[in-house]
């Protein structure tokens, strides 16, 4: 508590300072000082010694010295206080007189210190040892010694005698240069730290008022100048923030309507988003069913949609998505409502649908015209849509149940070649049932090896085996037998999909010694992959396993993807092409025409074969068109230095005229249908 302020503190420690430099500086001049005394004393009793050894000369040498002159000469020494004792000797260290001062304690002393001597301890000259200071000097020329003289003086009393003077003289001017230095620095220090506490002062006042108007005029040092301006300046920018925080309290309560729009409308069409559409359809569901109403609800999913955005961008997509909605909001009454469920789907809630007439003329218009072009950016996009129906008393009100049963109904739409409508029936529940139970029983199927490959043959114009296409099959021992159309559609849908594509080629890697064995090692089996497929990377890996523990070469094993999947993934359709290439396995692209901007993408992608679609084939010789399109994707696949295969070949008309305009690769029930592995390599045999 005694420091809690920065003014004690600083007072404090000051003070503190003051003291203790002033001691040190006390200290180190007694130290200095005892030097200097020292330094004098040690001169003094040199010169006295240095004369009386010289005095003596004459005496000690004299062929019988005379004892009275000896003392007469020491008895000089009486004048000098701090002699303890002195001592004549002669050359051979033997006393002669003595002499003991004043300051003499006993002649113990002499004794001691003459043993010393005979000990040889004390050197010629003038040091200090224990406390005292001791003279030995030689009595005549250093070649011939005529005897020693030995003066001991008390050094440390008259020197703790001279300190203690000096400490009484030297003490009151600390005392009062420490007293004249506290004075100050707390003079000082008021002077720095009260513009401190004046603005301390101001805060309390300031945090009382809540006025960040009042003006600091506080005067100090530059630092506290600086400080002071500041908080001035800061107070100036709170008091004006404090002015627009005003403004903009009425300004947020202008953009919380904003807020709540768009927590309740999707931000880019402006249209109800899900759960604002789900809490109307709830209150709607509610009061119709009070009413005994039966509001329909239409499930819009557009096709293609996915594709414009992998061709123009995700730009161009979000325009296509508001004008989507446009079109929409134009074909609805007053009452009616559209959402973006998300993505590219649709909810329309239609509150009264008395008349099925006027839904179903709704449907077509809907399914019509978003079937026209839009004309986006310059660009003429152009996709379909697939729409399901569901009335609330099918669904008995129930929200879930309405929306789940336009999905079913929806489904059933794609299912029949899209760009078409959907009225929910109950029997669409057992198919929706017999979906589940087909996308559940794929994992079990894998176990239980349910699946199998039957391979068709493709033949060159001599109608010699070239390769042959895996198709699989599948006899569910729960459901029968299961077309490829509905399960790899299925597949597809649930995700499931690649752990059949896996199942295939693991298959066809071990399928392909004995096919080779039988038809030559030129053989190459190609095998499809779905568009799931193509998004799945870890797929490479699986084929590089596959390769590695079948010991197949990739040149024997070829990869087809159709044109619709190429150009919903394009991207990463590319990337896995070019993964396939560095492996050495070749690509092809099946159904080729059957899409759309195909050809512009014929120069960017690594392909070795193009596939002409069976409905090109069976067009041969019955319109003129389909054949002339037929000879030009032969004539352009020839242009590019691709390979071209023919499937769906049935006739020999075709067979015929394929040959004609150089198609070297032919695939059909005219050769072979597919057949399982055991039947190929018994025709063989036979």
């Amino acid at each position: 508590m005694l420091f809690k302020s920065i003014r004690s503190s600083i007072a404090a420690l000051t003070s503190f300072s003051i003291v203790l430099a002033c001691v040190a500086v006390i200290a180190v001049s007694l130290s200095v000082y005892e030097e200097l005394y020292l330094d004098s004393v040690k001169k003094d009793l040199d010169g006295l010694s240095s004369n009386l050894a010289n005095d003596l000369l004459s005496i000690v040498s004299a062929d019988i010295p005379d004892d009275f002159e000896l003392t007469t000469s020491l008895l000089r020494l009486d004048r000098y206080e701090n002699v303890k004792f002195a001592a004549i000797l002669d050359k051979d260290y033997q006393t002669k007189e003595l002499y003991g001062g004043k300051s003499l304690n006993s002649m113990d002393e002499i004794t001691n210190r003459l043993n010393t001597l005979e000990n040889s301890e004390i050197k010629l000259g003038v040091g200090v040892s224990e406390g005292e200071l001791i003279a030995f000097k030689q009595i005549g020329e250093i070649s011939l010694p005529q005897g020693y003289l030995l003066i001991v003086n008390d050094v440390m009393t008259p020197l703790a005698q001279s300190k203690e003077t000096l400490l009484y003289r030297v003490l009151p001017l600390a005392t009062l240069i420490i007293l004249i230095g506290i004075f100050v620095s707390a003079w000082q220090n008021y002077r720095m730290l009260n513009p401190l506490k004046q603005l301390a002062e101001l805060a309390r006042k300031i945090k009382r008022t809540n006025d960040y108007s009042i003006k600091l005029e506080i005067e100090g040092k530059r630092e506290v100048k600086d400080l002071s301006d500041e908080i001035s300046s800061m107070m100036s920018t709170i008091d004006e923030e404090s002015t627009k925080n005003k403004a903009y309290t009425e300004q947020l309560k202008n953009q919380r309507q904003a807020m709540e729009h768009m927590a309740n409308y999707d931000s880019l069409t402006g249209l109800p988003n899900r759960p604002n559409f789900l809490s109307l359809l709830d209150k709607v569901l509610a009061a119709s069913k009070t009413a005994d109403i039966n509001p329909a609800l239409l499930y819009c999913d557009l096709d293609g949609f996915k594709a414009v955005n992998d061709l123009h961008g995700h730009e161009i997509g979000d325009k296509l998505l508001i004008e989507v909605s446009e079109r929409l909001k134009s074909y609805l009454l007053e009452n009616d409502v559209v959402s973006r469920l998300g993505g590219d789907e649709f909810l329309i809630l239609l509150a009264d649908s008395k008349n099925q007439n006027t839904l179903i003329s709704l449907a077509e218009k809907i399914v019509a015209g978003l079937g026209e072009p839009f004309e986006i950016n310059g660009w003429e996009v152009n996709i379909s849509v697939s729409v399901g129906i569901s009335y609330a008393k099918q669904s008995d009100y129930d929200a879930t149940r309405l929306i789940a049963n336009a999905d079913i109904a929806m489904y059933r739409s794609k299912v029949t070649g899209k760009n078409t409508y959907a009225i929910f029936e109950a029997n669409m529940m057992s198919a929706n049932k017999r979906r589940i139970d087909i996308a559940n029983a794929i994992p079990h199927a894998i176990k239980d090896n349910e699946f199998e490959l039957h391979y068709q043959p493709k033949v060159d114009k001599h109608e010699n085996v070239l390769g042959f296409e895996a198709l699989i099959r599948w006899n569910s021992a729960e459901l029968g037998f299961i077309s490829p159309v509905e399960f790899i559609c299925i597949a597809e849908q649930s995700g499931k999909i690649n752990m059949i594509t896996q199942w295939v080629i693991n298959k066809v890697c071990e399928n392909l010694k004995p096919l080779q064995d039988r038809y030559g090692k030129h053989i190459v089996v190609a095998l499809n992959l779905s568009a799931n497929d193509l998004k799945e990377p870890h797929l490479l890996s699986c084929i590089h396993k596959a390769f590695k523990q079948h010991s197949v070469r990739p040149q024997s094993i070829e990869f087809e993807v159709t044109e619709s999947a190429l150009l919903e993934n394009f991207e990463q359709a590319n990337f896995f092409f070019d993964q396939l290439a560095l492996m050495g396995c070749s690509v092809a692209l099946d159904d080729f025409g059957t899409g759309y901007s195909s050809l512009s993408y014929l120069t960017k992608i690594k392909l070795n074969t193009l596939k002409i679609d069976k409905q090109f084939i069976d067009g041969i010789g019955v319109s003129k068109s389909t054949t002339l399109i037929t000879k030009t994707i032969v004539e352009m696949a020839k242009n590019l230095s691709l390979k071209v295969c023919a499937e769906g070949v049935e006739t020999e008309e075709q067979k015929a005229f394929l040959l004609s305009i150089n198609c070297e690769q032919l695939q059909g029930y005219l050769f072979s249908k597919p057949l399982p592995l055991e039947k190929l390599i018994a025709q063989v045999s036979a």
